[in-house]
Order: structure tokens, then C-alpha cells, then sequence
């Protein structure tokens, strides 16, 4: 290995794995790689993430909890909750904070969550994501930030906005 190599971002010794970066330092080594190649043959197999219905079956596992109990915390209709565990369905970004709450999740998992899920994060200058990431990171249950969405004059969770 010649030095060059030695020193390219993510290749010494006493750095950090790729998956302990935050984005930022991620941004930073991709702009700073040499070329793509080099900064995916030392992060891109450790980025792809895992189908949806994968990821939750394995977390519910890993909780030792039960589907049934997740979706209901959720709020989740309990058939399209299943099926999405099994992967036959695909979540809608609504269904994906659901089961946020259904696991229980603060605001920095739910965002991991929305990642895993392919849809967009939550962001604090919107007014509904706001509400919505407030009450992920005070731990308030799936009915509570209901409340509050419908207080506020937003759109619930997983329900039908008519915009009156």
C-alpha cells in the first residue's frame, strides 16, 4: 500500500468505521475522496440499507416484542400493519412515522427509520413535522401527538385531510 493510500479518509487505523460517521463527516470524505471508487470501496458496501419489512421484523425481534403490539401503539390498521411486516406492502412516509411510535422511537431513530423506509425526514420548518418530531422526542404516545396535530390544525397521522 503506498502512502497516499495510507492516509485516504476512512482508511486509518484510528479512525472511525463508517458507521459510527455522522452524515456531515460522510459528506466530507466523499468530497475529499480522490475519486468515487475510492470512497465507495471503503464505505459503500457498509451503506446499503435493508428493505423495510426486514428492518422492523428484525428490530421487533431484537425488542422481544410482538408485531401485534407494535402496530397497535401505532395506530396502524392491524392487516396492512402484517402485511407490511411480511414485505408485501410498502409503507406510506404517514405509515412509517406510525410505526415510530409504535416502537417507540425518539426523533433521531424516526429519522433513521424514514431513511431505511426511502421516504423523506422529517424537517423542522414544517409546521406538521415540527409537531410531529416534538412530541417523538418528549415520548409522547401515537394518541397524544394526535391530539396535538388536530389542535394544531394539521393533517393526522395516517388520516384522510380534507384541508377545512
Amino acid at each position: 500500500m503506498n502512502n497516499r493510500q495510507q492516509t485516504t479518509p476512512g482508511c486509518r487505523a484510528n479512525e472511525k468505521s463508517t458507521d459510527q460517521l455522522s452524515t456531515s463527516e460522510l459528506w466530507g470524505r466523499l468530497f475529499k475522496a480522490s475519486s468515487l471508487d475510492q470512497y465507495l470501496d471503503h464505505t459503500g458496501s457498509q451503506q446499503e440499507m435493508p428493505e423495510f419489512s426486514v428492518f422492523i421484523t428484525k428490530l421487533a425481534e431484537t425488542k422481544k416484542e410482538k408485531p401485534e403490539a407494535i402496530i397497535k401503539r401505532g395506530g396502524i390498521e392491524r392487516s396492512y400493519g402484517h402485511r407490511l411486516f411480511s414485505g408485501a406492502r410498502n409503507p406510506s412516509r404517514d405509515t412509517v412515522l406510525q410505526f415510530a411510535f409504535g416502537f417507540e422511537f425518539d426523533s433521531d431513530e424516526t429519522q433513521q427509520l424514514l431513511k431505511i423506509a426511502r421516504v423523506a425526514p422529517l424537517h423542522p420548518r414544517v409546521k406538521r413535522d415540527a409537531v410531529i418530531a416534538y412530541c417523538l422526542h418528549r415520548h409522547m404516545g401515537f394518541l397524544n401527538t394526535q391530539q396535538l396535530l388536530y389542535e394544531n390544525g394539521l393533517p393526522l397521522l395516517g388520516g384522510k385531510w380534507d384541508g377545512k
